[in-house]
């Protein structure tokens, strides 16, 4: 199958640049179903037309872009206009600074992740001696890059054979955490609760984790019942499981205990791995400071 690139650059350290191209890392057309809005009655489909309060119903090739600057009035910007905006350092990621790999909470991750390969033979070397020296180093690199006419800020960082580039949230877009302070209530915890927390945390905690097994089970169900309602079947509801009690604290943990077979040397802490992205030498993110933080 053919590979669509989302974007074509340059990967720029200091003076040191070398051609690159990036993937999307998620899976194409996945399983979400989407549902239509339909009309109750008639069960045509609503549609969303793109309307003038003075002319009507507008075609696409007559809307431009505007910003409105004060209350009911706009300056139209041209995409010409834009264009002209752009330099050539928009097109390259160029790395600001490099961070160790637990420096930026995952709380600034937007979702967005590309896969960075070389764009040519040229860039082959230079790739892997810059992937190679941030394993060595324990680092990822914070840049900035222009994707679709935004200027974007990005952690770069090792993934198996690859560099994979993450679309950041700036941090006037992410709430503090403090923000929730107000929310706790301060609780003191004795030392057989704490002790059995603990047990049961390293009871259910494995070395390594398998994402695959992990399946969608709503779209699962939702696809059977759109296949079911097609064939005109009878739709019969599922027993719906018992809402969650809350009990007394010790009771629920010590319970919790006799449903979980507990390993041999539970007590140990095991070496964390996680078996679907394997990063190349980078630890698990940690929380850091609020000052650490804004540094992504």
């Amino acid at each position: 199958m053919a590979r669509y690139s989302s974007w074509k650059g340059y990967l720029k350290i200091s003076l040191v640049s070398f051609p690159v191209k990036a993937y999307t890392a998620s899976a194409g057309g996945s399983s979400k179903i989407s549902l239509n809005q339909l009309h109750s009655s008639c069960h045509n489909r609503i549609k969303y037309q793109k309307t003038c309060p003075v002319h009507g119903e507008v075609a696409s090739e007559e809307i431009v872009s505007g910003y409105e600057y004060t209350k009911g009035q706009y300056v139209v910007i041209d995409t010409d206009e834009l264009d002209k905006l752009r330099t050539e350092s928009d097109k390259s990621i160029s790395v600001d600074t490099f961070v160790s790999s637990d420096a930026i909470d995952p709380l600034y991750h937007s979702g967005k992740t590309y896969y960075l390969v070389p764009d040519g033979p040229i860039g082959q070397k230079p790739y892997q001696l810059v992937r190679q020296a941030m394993i060595d180093q324990n680092v990822q690199a914070v840049a900035r890059v222009v994707i679709s006419r935004k200027e974007e800020l990005v952690l770069v960082r090792p993934i198996d054979n690859l560099l994979a580039m993450t679309v950041l949230n700036y941090a006037t877009e992410v709430k503090e955490p403090a923000s929730f302070n107000d929310e706790i209530v301060a609780s003191e915890a004795n030392k057989q609760e704490l002790d059995l927390t603990n047990q049961l945390i390293e009871a259910l905690t494995k070395s390594e984790l398998d994402l695959a097994k992990y399946k969608d089970v709503y779209t699962e169900k939702l696809t059977q019942l759109i296949e079911a309602k097609v064939q005109g079947k009878e739709v019969v509801a599922v027993p719906q499981g018992e809402e969650p009690h809350v009990i007394n604290l010790m009771d629920a943990i010590k319970a919790s205990m006799q449903q979980i077979k507990v390993p041999e040397g539970a007590a140990q802490k095991p070496e964390r791995k996680m078996a679907a992205s394997k990063p190349a030498r980078e630890p698990a993110a940690r929380k850091t400071s609020s000052r650490k933080r804004k540094s992504g």
